[in-house]
């Protein structure tokens, strides 16, 4: 665990949070684990409902990562058994039930997602079918004995369906049951969710007190709006960006959001001070962004080769502006494979013609050849123009 004080990992882990319930035991946790040689252990529940991970997740999964660099045990639960139930929570009807074989190939995909942001050697993956498929019908009786329909019914999802005549299914009000039983069977101390899941939440908090465990902690976490800056992000809603979006796709889709919505990403997904972000132009700063999330998604060469297909084909840069360092080398490579490994053209066909097209220029002469070989031997820098207005510069690779 970091030499630190007590003062400043809570600063840390409870920066962007909405609430932390309760404060106080977060603190009396970590003095409790202290010198210790272990950590807390972090819970995060995610159903598998659809194929793909987006940025939305990323809130949770940029919180758990402080606390893993803190040296607590993350533990991501894969809600294998509640995503055949599906979440009700803000949903204003039931939602159609997932196969157990639909959930299962969705909760494969995740984990290489997952891992994108976690270290996997200290990330514990767990399936709630591990306990929920062995739990007898008595005890899911005690387990539902537990809670009131008037309390559940308190949920403003459920109220409004109710007041509206519109249907609830029994089984809806099994999944903050089974969410809650989750955190016993973790033995969890600290739950992370979205604001739309405090309920869910609280009811781990309330069960983990029935069965004779000490509460856990409960962090909400703002919930990320997509690309159409008014709904939370969604697959749903088609206002997503997914983990797995190509660089240019994922980078396109950044560079379509608002320019204040721009400055919330920075703060819920990103490490990066406020007050420096907003000293820079609102495009620049939107620039940095895409490309910090392409990189940390996909690697620092996708990213540049990603800005430089926006560049080329959204044409927003211009002159002076529009430089960009493009580190190549060593050796000599083709043009029109430079073209197309840096993004400036969508194929190597394209590229040619590009090059054949006369819209090429090394040094500030048309090469009219794709075959032609770029080398950096004996200069420091070699200027490049790849249609009317976009430049970049070439330098070695260290």
């Amino acid at each position: 665990m970091p030499d630190c004080s007590i003062k400043d990992e809570l600063e840390v882990l409870t920066r962007g949070a909405v609430e932390t319930i309760q404060h106080e035991e977060l603190i009396a946790k970590i003095k409790a684990v202290r010198g210790k040689g272990r950590g807390l252990r972090i819970k995060v529940g995610i159903d598998p409902t659809s194929p793909n991970l987006h940025l939305g997740h990323v809130v949770l999964f940029q919180k758990m990562k402080q606390f893993q660099d803190f040296g607590h045990e993350v533990c991501v639960l894969i809600g294998d058994f509640t995503g055949m139930i599906g979440d009700p929570s803000g949903r204003s009807e039931i939602r159609q039930p997932l196969t157990r074989e639909a959930v299962l190939k969705n909760a494969e995909t995740y984990k290489a997602q997952i891992f994108k942001l976690l270290d996997p050697k200290r990330t514990m993956i767990r399936y709630n079918s591990e306990w929920m498929d062995a739990l007898s019908s008595r005890k899911m009786i005690e387990l539902a004995s537990q809670y009131t329909v008037a309390r559940i019914l308190e949920r403003d999802d459920f109220q409004k369906r109710y007041a509206a005549s519109h249907p609830i299914g029994v089984h809806e009000f099994l999944y903050p049951l089974i969410q809650g039983y989750d955190s016993v069977a973790l033995e969890a101390d600290v739950e992370l969710g979205g604001t739309d899941q405090k309920f869910n939440l609280l009811m781990g908090r309330t069960l983990q007190k029935v069965y004779g465990q000490d509460p856990q902690v409960v962090m909400t976490m703002p919930l990320l709006e997509g690309t159409d800056g008014q709904r939370k992000m969604s697959k749903s809603y088609g206002n997503d960006i997914a983990l797995e979006e190509t660089p240019f796709d994922m980078f396109g889709k950044i560079m379509s959001i608002r320019d204040e919505l721009m400055f919330r990403y920075y703060a819920l997904l990103t490490d990066e001070a406020e007050q420096e972000i907003k000293k820079k132009h609102p495009m620049e700063a939107k620039l940095q962004l895409a490309h910090i999330l392409v990189a940390r998604f996909h690697g620092l060469e996708a990213a540049q080769a990603a800005r430089n297909q926006f560049d080329l084909t959204v044409g927003r840069l211009s002159g002076a502006d529009a430089l960009s360092e493009v580190p190549i080398g060593p050796g000599a490579v083709r043009l029109v494979d430079l073209l197309y490994s840096q993004g400036w053209a969508a194929s190597k066909a394209k590229a040619r013609r590009l090059i054949e097209q006369g819209a090429v220029e090394i040094d500030e002469k048309k090469c009219l050849d794709p075959s032609f070989e770029v080398s950096m031997e004996g200069v420091a820098r070699r200027d490049i123009k790849v249609g009317k207005k976009i430049k970049y510069y070439l330098v070695e690779k260290d």
